[in-house]
């Protein structure tokens, strides 16, 4: 299990990048976000840099 926090990650419309650009890496990959503590947490088989390089890529760089 992955799990970023995504500070920039405020409202409906980022969630949708979110959960699209996740699944765009990953179809089949299981999402949980949590959106008042900018939580997410991604169930796949692809590492981890791989979500965070293309979050950051979206906007949504994780705190570290």
């Amino acid at each position: 299990m992955i799990e970023l926090t995504l500070p920039t990650m405020t409202c409906g419309h980022c969630v949708r990048t979110v959960t699209n650009t996740v699944h765009k890496l990953d179809p089949a990959a299981k999402l949980e976000i949590d959106l008042p503590s900018h939580k997410v947490r991604i169930e796949s088989s692809r590492p981890a840099a791989d979500f965070t390089t293309a979050l950051t890529e979206e906007g949504y760089a994780p705190a570290s």
